[in-house]
């Protein structure tokens, strides 16, 4: 799971990580009051000694590279976020992830376009070159590259603009999806085990996060436990497992509004519960 979601400071959460029994970290925004990308050497050191100390391995850097509308154009995209490459692949030689991840785009004519691949390949073609050149760096830096849809006029609203987007981008064995299951919800699909085997050939992380729909419509509304979830959490979770798509799988908080009675109580803990309560199920049987 993420870093911050052990609460506290930085190393109060990793000492969280620790009492639950967790090995891994995925280490995104909050360490030391910062995200991922602005860590100084000095505090990548101290970062990576508290880790050593409780024996926990970073899994995934969760960067926010790329998540920008791209309307700003090559120049911006390059200048921000390539721009911030270095610094990343500076701790990352220290703190060593297993992979690094970026972010799959916005963009500000998301309502008026059906397949975002189509458009880009029109107007911003500099797009797949851009995140081609992410790739390649970070890969002969001797890391993994996922690359993570996200859910608010993300250029990824269905498994067709996901899978057109890999095969434009023609980086086939060096960059894989992390499939944010409740992001691809908001943003138009819901989750579903055709949905995912779609998506399954891409896939290389999986994260998970509860959510409610209300009534018989089928559109996120409340935020939830990941057993409580509306969507079927326990088919595709053990579907995943079987498949071995995902060798580890990342618990994030739940989008949604606040439900009235509902207890949000312990939330982290009762997903993590549960989690390796499905997990136990898929290995036993």
């Amino acid at each position: 799971m993420l870093n911050s979601m052990g609460g506290g400071d930085f190393t109060a959460a990793m000492d969280q990580f620790v009492r639950w029994g967790l090995d891994v970290v995925d280490l995104k925004d909050g360490i030391y009051g910062k995200s991922i990308g602005d860590l100084t050497e000095e505090e990548t050191d101290t970062a990576a000694q508290a880790l050593q100390e409780r024996n926990l391995s970073v899994y995934c850097f969760s960067t926010g590279l790329f998540y920008e509308d791209i309307e700003y154009g090559e120049q911006h995209f390059r200048d921000r976020h390539l721009g911030m490459l270095d610094n990343i692949l500076r701790s990352a030689q220290k703190l060593r992830p297993l992979m690094i991840r970026l972010l799959a785009a916005q963009t500000a004519q998301r309502d008026h376009i059906v397949n975002s691949t189509d458009y880009i390949r029109e107007c911003a073609p500099w797009v797949f070159e851009v995140y081609r050149e992410a790739i390649d760096r970070i890969h002969d830096a001797g890391f993994q590259v996922t690359i993570e849809n996200e859910a608010h006029a993300c250029i990824w609203a269905s498994p067709q603009e996901v899978v057109s987007f890999y095969q434009e981008l023609d980086r086939s064995g060096r960059v894989h999806f992390t499939w944010d299951v409740q992001n691809l919800w908001q943003m138009g699909t819901f989750p579903s085990l055709s949905v995912y085997n779609e998506l399954r050939p891409l896939i290389g992380f999986l994260h998970l996060k509860g959510g409610q729909v209300r009534g018989a419509s089928s559109e996120l509304v409340w935020k939830s436990a990941l057993e409580d979830a509306s969507w079927p959490v326990e088919q595709i979770t053990r579907q995943a497992i079987a498949d071995g798509v995902s060798p580890v799988i990342c618990l994030n908080p739940s989008h949604g509004q606040p439900k009235e009675g509902y207890d949000y109580n312990n939330l982290t803990e009762r997903d993590l519960l549960y989690l390796r309560s499905i997990i136990w199920k898929e290995v036993s049987s």
